[in-house]
């Protein structure tokens, strides 16, 4: 059985897999808190295909309202987790 911290490890380790692929950097280079903007020249269209490419490999919706947050892992691991969290609670 998996439990809740083994399947929110996956879920950030596919999400940083995601956004390397993205900024075209090493997942050694990016740190958790490591400003994708500042730290690794990131521009307003990685954000928008950061944006998409979760939505597509989360099947959820993320508002665009949510982008400023997404400035590092961090952000995007907490809006990711908050529109999961969404989703099920209007599943039920």
């Amino acid at each position: 059985m998996t439990t809740a911290h083994e399947t929110a490890a996956a879920d950030r380790a596919r999400i940083k897999t995601i956004v390397c692929d993205i900024l075209e950097i090493e997942p050694d280079e990016l740190t958790d808190t490591a400003l994708f903007r500042e730290d690794h020249d990131a521009d307003s269209m990685a954000a928008i295909e950061i944006l998409s490419q979760l939505e597509r490999a989360f099947r959820t919706d993320i508002d665009q309202a949510d982008l400023p947050r997404m400035v590092n892992l961090d952000g995007i691991v907490e809006v990711v987790s908050e529109s999961l969290a969404a989703r099920a609670a209007r599943a039920n």
